[in-house]
């Protein structure tokens, strides 16, 4: 008797298992995410108390993301002293998009830039350089050099 429920328990079994195999083309019925891709590009000198523009170019499976989601721009100084808040960035076609400002303080700068399209969401962030560095900005960019080197050592 135990036999044949222990027989009847592995065919049950081995039925609903192979109720749940997977289809060949299971793959094809969830949607492709196509990446965004963005290219920050920051004007090569900032001048104090002067407009400039930063660039954004967009694509996305090798076309040019003409009317994206959102595109924002984030900007704050590296020792946290200056933050400005998120904005909207121009479309200004051709898949760029653009940001004008004036930095009133040297230093160490990062931008980070927030962009949607087609389900794809980036964040990729870039550091510039206003005017002068302070000895400390200094420092730090010579630490972040000197902790990459350390983790790019070449193995013989």
């Amino acid at each position: 008797m135990k036999k044949n429920i222990c027989i009847s328990l592995i065919i049950i079994f081995g039925l609903l298992l192979s109720a749940c195999s997977l289809e060949q083309d299971a793959a094809n019925l969830y949607k492709k995410e196509i990446p965004l891709e963005v290219e920050i590009v920051i004007p090569e000198s900032f001048v104090d108390n002067k407009q400039e523009t930063i660039k954004a170019f967009l694509t996305q499976g090798g076309k040019k993301v003409e009317d994206a989601d959102f595109v924002h721009f984030e900007i704050w100084k590296q020792d946290g002293s200056v933050h400005y808040k998120m904005e909207q960035a121009e479309n200004i076609g051709n898949g760029t998009y653009s940001l004008s400002k004036e930095f009133d303080r040297d230093g160490l700068y990062y931008i980070k830039v927030h962009a949607s399209n087609d389900g794809s969401i980036i964040m990729p962030q870039k550091q510039f350089i206003v005017g002068e560095l302070s000895k400390s900005e200094l420092e730090f960019l010579q630490k972040g050099l000197q902790k990459q080197n350390v983790n790019h050592e070449h193995h013989h």
